[in-house]
């Protein structure tokens, strides 16, 4: 007899639709699996076996032919164990039911029947809905990153007896659906007040533009000087995640096989600060075998990148950001396989003015020469810099400063409410086709970032001293134009200008 069972694979980020095709006539004994399976697919028939027979069933005898459709496309991965075995007992006549027709199946069974978690539920969920089936049966402990999709049903289910019984209308399982509002609602505990760094002022400024524009940021300055701390209360003043961008930003997590501690949905922006001696693969993505890994660039997705002592990472790594930071995308090419992960990020790196870290420190004498410090900033390339929009100084405190036991600045709850309103008005202003004004194209840089004539003739001095590119003068006016919308005024100023021009201190070279 002849059963077929949906499944579904990954793809990058996305679910693509499978079909286990099982034929069980008579013949010797004999189980073979076609469709171009990995070595885990294929060694899914001893699993399958031992768990057919410990639930209680009978292991169908003959000739049993699987395949696995699309026959072009390979097949890795464990989660083909369940509908490998819900097939076999259907076309062995054990059971039967309509459902077959309806649902999806992926789970990894073990020896015993029961069924393991498994990577990627929550875009083969997705896919499930997009494919007009009713809904997906999977392992129970994918339940709650899948039943954040809207309009399919999320069957859970805890060993292959559950599931078959399921299948044949003979056990009823109530849907699961998370309540993402409740999700939503959950207060973010313990996450560090940006009014707990002392100082800075200056440098909280441009945190507080980053963030409200989507702009990347370089801090510059010696060892000790709070750099590390102020990134990590950046993702504390960016704006609340939209259930889309939290949505996206799971199916990255959930195909990584990163949702940890029972997440149900990312809805706090990512912070991801990967180790100077990270890989340009772990950067990017890839890896071997036939699926690849989203990398920090991707992990960070809708959230922010911190890379601490920028010059010390691998060049050919920083060189490979140029094109996510650029379109917010990372693609991957390799002989087995071409995928592209989204990495739409918010990009802070960190670095000293020099190799001992003290130039620009008044009480500590710099050991390095002018070579050295030259060749120590070549390390990063000027296409690189250019990407980045804010470069700002972090000097050294004061021991007033360090004394002061007050709360300075700000809160983040403070910053964020302004951080909030300004995207808001970037937000109406592009309804829909720009997030925020990072990512503006040149087509909007030309109708949404007009200058008056003295702004204008700022500007132009600016570039004729300073030797802006092109890339920088469009850096520059996106970063007015957020000015302005934290001040919440249309029209863009000449003291807007004048500090999107301050912050470009490495094209003014006082490094």
């Amino acid at each position: 007899m002849l059963a077929r069972v949906h499944s579904s694979a990954i793809h990058g980020i996305d679910g693509i639709p499978l079909a286990v095709e099982v034929d069980n006539h008579f013949g010797m004994n004999k189980l073979t699996i076609v469709g171009l399976p990995d070595l885990a697919v294929k060694e899914s028939q001893e699993r399958v076996g031992s768990a057919i027979r410990n639930s209680g069933f009978r292991f169908p005898r003959g000739v049993n032919v699987i395949n696995l459709a699309p026959a072009d496309i390979r097949k890795e991965g464990s989660a083909l164990d369940l509908p490998i075995a819900i097939g076999l007992l259907a076309a062995s006549e054990q059971i039967a039911g309509e459902r077959l027709t309806e649902y999806v199946l992926v789970g990894e069974l073990a020896l015993n029947g029961s069924i393991r978690p498994i990577a990627g539920a929550l875009p083969m969920a997705i896919a499930a809905r997009e494919r007009g089936l009713q809904g997906i049966v999977l392992p129970k402990g994918n339940a709650q990153e899948a039943g954040v999709v809207p309009g399919v049903d999320v069957i859970p289910v805890s060993t292959l007896i559950e599931a078959a019984g399921f299948i044949c209308g003979g056990h009823a399982i109530e849907p699961f659906s998370t309540d993402v509002e409740a999700v939503f609602n959950q207060l973010q505990e313990g996450a560090p007040d940006l009014s707990d760094v002392k100082g800075q002022a200056h440098v909280k400024r441009a945190l507080t533009v980053a963030a409200a524009g989507g702009h990347n940021l370089l801090m510059i300055g010696p060892p000790g000087t709070g750099k590390t701390m102020l990134a990590q209360r950046l993702p504390g003043i960016l704006p609340d995640m939209t259930f889309e961008e939290a949505l996206e930003t799971t199916r990255i997590y959930s195909v990584a096989d990163a949702l940890v501690d029972g997440k149900r949905l990312i809805v706090q922006r990512p912070f991801r600060a990967p180790h100077h001696t990270a890989t340009t693969v772990s950067i990017c993505g890839g890896g071997q075998g036939l699926r690849p890994t989203p990398g920090e660039v991707s992990m960070a997705h809708n959230g922010v990148l911190f890379l601490d002592e920028l010059p010390e990472f691998n060049r050919a790594a920083l060189e490979a950001l140029r094109q996510p930071l650029e379109e917010g995308l990372v693609h991957i090419r390799r002989a087995m396989y071409s995928v592209t992960f989204p990495s739409r990020i918010l990009l802070v790196a960190a670095l000293n003015p020099c190799p001992c870290g003290f130039r620009s420190d008044p009480r500590k004498e710099c050991r390095c020469s002018l070579g050295e410090i030259q060749r120590y900033m070549n390390r990063l390339s000027g296409p690189l810099l250019d990407r980045i929009d804010l470069h700002v100084d972090v000097p050294a405190l004061s021991f007033e400063e360090l004394v002061d036991n007050r709360p300075s600045g700000p809160t983040s709850a403070e910053v964020r409410t302004a951080v909030q309103a300004a995207r808001n008005r970037q937000r109406a202003r592009y309804d829909g086709t720009f997030s925020c004004n990072a990512h503006l194209d040149s087509k909007a840089i030309r109708k949404h970032c007009t200058l008056g004539g003295s702004t204008a003739k700022l500007l132009q001095n600016a570039i004729d001293q300073l030797g802006f590119s092109a890339r920088a003068y469009d850096k520059v006016l996106r970063v007015a134009r957020t000015l302005a919308d934290i001040d919440e005024t249309d029209a863009i100023a000449e003291h807007h200008v004048a500090e999107a021009i301050q912050y470009r201190s490495l094209d003014r070279q006082l490094f």
